[in-house]
């Protein structure tokens, strides 16, 4: 082993570098000079945080960050409206200081956050995790290929949103649940965002039969990737490999921002695969903003779902004055999987006939 590598003894481990199936004892490096963003980096935890001190392990169990542990997490972008902004430096070094971008490992450095939130933990570069020839590890080396093509595929139900924590995963679970329940096979993918577990182990937990996310194709987030459309087609092939009856994606944060999820919706061959697209918004300006922003490319909102649908008032409202279809997956799933289910029977019919 090269003099310039080093073994230590990491103390937890971040779940976005779960594509690698790393142990806690790993060789680093010192210094990386053009640093890559999904590149696994050992850092140690130079602060607390009140409200943001939590990390996602590989297992999906949250543990306490204490100031002085070691971790590993990889490298990455972050653009969260009502959380964490961040990029990857230009260099890294042992000794630079960087931040936690979320809580699933992704490790940037901070340009701004949500007032809401106490500053991002500041945390030593102790090195870069590499091989035994010094190569610097990447959660990219063994990932899925991106597709040009999507080729056969079972039926897409997409569940988009007007910003972070509209209700889209709860209407993605929901909607697993509900037909998991009628007796379907649903495989589910998170396919924009920043790389975290907890939202497909939550699809798996409401009977996914498969689950798969960007993480998969090596993507630390979906930050600057420009078009999305060829990773959204390398999962949902992979998911198709267990034979669904349909298959739901959600896509993280807005539709709108810096994540690239409108892009899937550029794709022709993405829209001609959609059975139903599901819109989530808090408000009725956000729910009015989807239905144009998506009238403008062509395509109809199949549902309005998400917050604003909380009371019966503004079901009521979304369908009167938006004439869309609103449904509320807290108050009655059954009715929005109703709806969602004879927009995938209509798909199936005409590729059988």
């Amino acid at each position: 082993m090269k003099e310039s590598i080093h073994i230590i003894e990491a103390d937890k481990i971040g779940s976005a570098t779960s594509p690698l199936n790393l142990s806690r004892t790993v060789a680093i490096t010192d210094d990386c000079a053009a640093p890559r963003a999904g590149d696994v980096v050992a850092v140690r935890a130079l602060t607390d945080s009140a409200t943001y001190n939590m990390l996602e392990l590989p297992t999906g169990r949250l543990a306490k960050i204490n100031p002085g542990d070691l971790l590993l997490g990889v490298l990455g972008r972050r653009r969260a409206l009502k959380g964490f902004v961040g990029d990857v430096p230009e260099s890294v070094r042992r000794g630079d200081q960087l931040h936690l971008l979320n809580m699933g490992g992704v490790i940037g450095y901070c340009t701004g956050h949500h007032s809401s939130l106490s500053d991002a933990i500041k945390l030593e570069v102790i090195g870069l995790v590499c091989d035994k020839e010094g190569r610097v590890q990447n959660i990219g080396d063994s990932a899925l290929t991106p597709r040009a093509t999507l080729g056969a595929t079972a039926p897409l139900v997409i569940i988009a949103g007007a910003c972070m924590n509209s209700g889209k995963t709860y209407a993605a679970t929901e909607l697993i649940k509900q037909a998991t329940r009628a007796g379907l096979k649903v495989a589910a993918a998170k396919l924009s965002g920043v790389a975290c577990l907890r939202d497909t182990l939550n699809m798996g937990d409401h009977g996914a039969i498969a689950t798969a996310s960007f993480l998969d194709c090596g993507l630390p987030s979906t930050v600057g990737i420009g078009d999305l459309a060829p990773i959204a087609k390398a999962v949902i092939a992979r998911l198709n490999e267990s034979a669904p009856d349909f298959i739901v994606i959600e896509m993280g944060d807005g539709i709108l921002g810096g994540y690239s999820v409108e892009s899937v919706f550029d794709d022709q061959e993405m829209r001609e695969a959609t059975a139903a697209i599901i819109f989530c918004a808090s408000d009725y300006v956000g729910a009015w903003g989807g239905i144009e922003l998506f009238r403008r490319r062509g395509i109809e909102i199949d549902m309005v779902a998400g917050s604003v649908t909380d009371s019966q008032m503004g079901e009521d409202y979304i369908e009167k004055e938006f004439g869309v279809p609103a449904a509320n997956a807290r108050r009655d799933g059954a009715r929005l999987f109703a709806l969602i289910r004879s927009k995938v029977d209509a798909v199936c019919v005409m590729v059988s006939s």
